[in-house]
C-alpha cells in the first residue's frame, strides 16, 4: 500500500479512527508521519510513545505533553503506603509496584477496568471448550434455581413455576448429553 500523503513510498503505519459511528483509515509513510507530527501524534523525530497512547485512552491525568495548564491546582497525590508508587508512575511503567497498589488504586482502576472490559469489571474465567456446553447449561441451572428462590421468598409463585419448568428441561437435556457420552 502506497502512503496517502506524499504516494511515493510504502505506508508502514496505518491509524484506523472512528467517531460518531464513521470509520476512517489513514495509511501513511514515517516519513510524512514525521513531517505531520502532531497530526499523527508524533513530537517531531522523537519517536511514539505508547505509554502516552495508553494513558491519553484511559484518560487518566497524565496527557501527552506534560505540562500543566495554567491556573491548574496541584491535587493531593495518590501514593501506594507499601512501594510509594503513585498513580502517575503507574500509568508510566503499566503496572503496580506490589500487591497493596491494587487496594490503593481500586477507585482510579474501576472505570478503566469496565472501558476495557465492556462494562465488566469480575473475572468469570474461560471454560475449556470439550467441557463448556455442560458446564455452561450447570452455571445457568445454579442461577435459575437462585432466582427460583427468590420468586419463592417474593411469593410469585406463577414466576417461580415458569423458571422450576427451565431447570427441569435444563436438567433434562444435561442428563441425555451425559447418557450421549458414556
Amino acid at each position: 500500500m502506497v502512503c496517502q500523503e506524499c504516494k511515493e513510498r510504502p505506508a508502514t503505519l496505518h491509524f484506523t479512527k472512528i467517531i460518531n459511528g464513521e470509520k476512517s483509515e489513514v495509511h501513511i509513510c514515517e516519513h510524512c508521519a514525521q513531517e505531520k507530527g502532531n497530526m499523527f501524534m508524533f513530537s517531531g523525530g522523537s519517536g511514539f510513545s505508547i505509554n502516552n497512547l495508553i494513558a491519553g485512552l484511559l484518560n487518566t491525568e497524565q496527557t501527552i505533553s506534560n505540562e500543566k495548564p495554567e491556573g491548574f491546582k496541584e491535587n493531593k497525590v495518590l501514593q501506594c503506603e507499601r512501594c510509594k508508587m503513585t498513580f502517575q508512575q503507574f500509568t508510566k511503567v503499566g503496572r503496580f509496584g506490589c500487591s497493596e497498589c491494587y487496594r490503593t488504586f481500586e477507585e482510579k482502576m474501576q472505570p478503566i477496568l469496565k472501558r476495557f472490559h465492556s462494562g465488566n469489571t469480575i473475572h468469570a474465567g474461560k471454560i475449556p471448550q470439550r467441557i463448556g456446553g455442560s458446564m455452561h447449561v450447570r452455571k445457568e441451572i445454579d442461577l435459575l434455581k437462585e432466582e427460583l428462590q427468590a420468586l419463592i421468598i417474593q411469593e410469585e409463585f406463577e414466576s417461580a413455576a415458569n423458571i422450576r419448568d427451565k431447570i427441569r428441561e435444563l436438567e433434562k437435556k444435561l442428563s441425555e448429553k451425559r447418557e450421549g457420552e458414556q
